[in-house]
């Protein structure tokens, strides 16, 4: 990061401090998706899933595949769900929704980011940033972004407790 970003980086935060940020209020966020969300998944499952090619199954293979096939496969968590129709998860997978939704937008960082989701029926989400993981403008078009994406998982999600 050059010296001019961090400079401006520092302008901004002390006007924003003094009262003088015009310039973080004329900023727009992004515009978010429509539909339900989607569970991110962790970096272990989407490097390994491309890694997978299929092969042909040769004659010498095949009572391999048939004890592969004879273990028992697990199921899935049943999805908990209310009256309304909303799932029923824990603080940290709605964390999990809310931060896989932010990492569609552009400019998003991979790292330096922290999602808090506190509450209980109006749950709602914090968002914080690491030192120098982006910049004071980026940070401030996703912080003004987060309303308008929980207001929609609202929709779809509600806070176990």
């Amino acid at each position: 990061m050059s010296d001019d970003v961090k400079d401006a980086g520092l302008v901004a935060m002390i006007s924003s401090i003094l009262g003088g940020n015009k310039r973080a209020d004329s900023v727009a966020p992004p515009p978010l998706t429509e539909g339900p969300p989607t569970v991110p998944s962790n970096g272990a499952e989407a490097d390994a899933a491309p890694a997978a090619e299929p092969k042909s199954i040769e004659p010498e293979e095949t009572p391999a595949a048939a004890s592969v096939a004879a273990e028992p496969v697990e199921q899935p968590a049943k999805i908990v769900t209310t009256r309304d129709g909303k799932q029923l998860l824990p603080a940290e997978a709605i964390a999990d929704l809310v931060l896989g939704e932010l990492r569609k937008l552009e400019d998003f960082p991979a790292t330096g980011v922290s999602v808090t989701v506190y509450g209980y029926r109006h749950w709602n989400a914090m968002l914080t940033f690491a030192p120098f993981s982006t910049s004071f403008q980026n940070a401030t078009r996703f912080r003004q972004a987060m309303p308008d994406l929980v207001f929609k998982l609202r929709r779809f999600v509600e806070l176990e407790i």
